[in-house]
């Protein structure tokens, strides 16, 4: 597949580091900066071009006359949306993808697409970063929680704790605690930071890393057995009234929560608080003691911080905890501030850049993906996929112990019609079963997509 990237920032560098370890991935990346085009063409195998992602010379030059999908990552929407559309009329570049961070172009039915701009796949960041904060609101004690099969399933990562029921206790008592109608399946535990894979001997200790699978409605029941839920949360402090913050503060509103939003920016603040209609808008320093305990931060249920800068973020989060904020949580965009922020009083630091990057790998990938989801900042990947009956396939008709999946890799849940099926060891995979899959390697997930492949000629 021949790939054009426009971006080389955060996501476009991301995206290229991934597909360039996959086998027949001919990738070209454009960004004006030449130095860091450089660097990243001495680390990966691919080819640059330096200019302007939008103008038709440097699409030509890039090779789009040829290219199977472009993907315009820059900084602005209007280069996105103008690359687009340009290799669409000129080149008639079979799938295009573009990220749109304005909500003034998402919004408005029609416009792209067939019809409107003719852009196959839109990647909204804060859309994407806004729905994930808000799960992990609604789910007190949960470190990550995922959708799948259109949010009939949820893939959820808790630690788990001494007051838990089923701590000290085997895997294979988890079914005598739990009420007939309800089924989930362990996928993976990590334990000081080692992963283990689970099976019915296996004994959940304190501050294990448990991920597990199970129908949405059957989460909350779940996770009791792991911990002594959290009372269900009330009040929420946000600290910054950027994209994600006003339109997080928006969705909680609605929701009946009480939000406090914190700008540091008057300007900002002012315009902010015409937006929002129940949020408490404050104008002031997220990381000002005086502030956060003047607001009752000690009463707050959840702080998150979600300003431009990690450094902001993480600063202002440690000191709420260390105020009395029950849980907090960071936005961590740095790779390399994961590690530091793990081992801190943060409870949850969450990294825009691997949801993102998790929602537009399905769109290179060559089966049949409808999902790819980084867990533990991007160490392993759940992904799902649909089983179709090819005459090739190597999932459709076989049991699941039948089924060659890599080490490491667990077959968590599947979605056959409107039914959510926790399988077993023979449980026989059905045309257009949507198959949820926990792989703890990434290394494997080729081989995990090569399963689901059909061949060209499949109807």
């Amino acid at each position: 597949m021949k790939i054009i990237i426009l971006g080389a920032g955060q996501v476009g560098t991301s995206v290229t580091d991934i597909l360039s370890r996959e086998v027949g991935a001919d990738i070209t990346l454009v960004d004006l900066d030449e130095d860091h085009l450089n660097l990243l063409q001495n680390r990966y195998d691919i080819r640059t071009v330096v200019g302007h992602a939008s103008y038709p010379e440097v699409l030509e030059r890039a090779g789009c006359q040829d290219a199977d999908l472009i993907l315009a990552v820059t900084n602005s929407d209007e280069t996105n949306i103008a690359a687009c559309q340009i290799a669409s009329i000129l080149y008639n570049t079979p799938r295009k993808i573009a990220r749109v961070r304005a909500i003034e172009y998402t919004n408005v039915s029609g416009l792209m697409g067939d019809g409107g701009l003719n852009i196959d796949y839109i990647i909204s960041p804060e859309e994407i970063v806004t729905t994930e904060l808000q799960r992990l609101i609604e789910r007190p004690g949960a470190l990550q929680v995922l959708d799948f099969a259109s949010g009939r399933i949820q893939l959820v990562a808790i630690q788990a704790y001494h007051d838990g029921p089923l701590v000290g206790h085997e895997l294979r008592e988890l079914k005598d605690h739990l009420s007939r109608d309800i089924d989930t399946r362990v996928v993976a535990i990590y334990r000081r930071g080692d992963a283990i894979m689970p099976d019915g001997d296996t004994v959940i200790e304190v501050d294990d890393e448990v991920f597990f699978i199970a129908a949405t409605e059957h989460i909350r029941a779940v996770m009791a057995e792991m911990r002594k839920l959290d009372r269900p949360v009330q009040s929420i402090m946000l600290a910054g009234a950027g994209n994600i913050g006003v339109r997080l503060a928006s969705a909680l509103e609605d929701k009946g929560y009480k939000v406090k939003l914190i700008e540091k920016d008057a300007e900002r603040a002012s315009e902010v608080s015409q937006i929002l209609k129940r949020t408490i808008v404050l104008h002031g320093d997220s990381a000002d003691e005086d502030l956060l305990r003047t607001e009752n931060i000690e009463a707050v249920d959840v702080f998150c911080a979600i300003t431009n800068a990690d450094e902001a973020n993480i600063l202002s989060a440690m000191l709420a905890k260390q105020l009395g904020a029950r849980r907090v949580m960071s936005i961590v965009n740095r790779s390399a501030y994961v590690d530091l922020v793990q081992r801190t009083t943060i409870d949850i630091a969450y990294s825009p850049k691997q949801a993102t990057i998790g929602s537009v790998l399905p769109k290179f990938r060559t089966g049949t993906l409808e999902a790819v989801h980084s867990l533990r900042f991007g160490t392993a990947e759940a992904i799902e996929a649909i089983a179709l009956a090819d005459r090739s396939s190597k999932v459709v008709g076989r049991s699941v112990e039948e089924i060659p999946l890599p080490r490491g890799t667990i077959i968590g849940a599947i979605l056959r019609d409107e039914q959510v099926i926790i399988p077993h060891h023979d449980t026989v995979i059905k045309h257009e079963d949507h198959i949820i899959l926990f792989v703890q390697e990434k290394k494997h997930i080729q081989d995990v997509v090569s399963l689901f492949q059909v061949s060209a000629t499949f109807l």
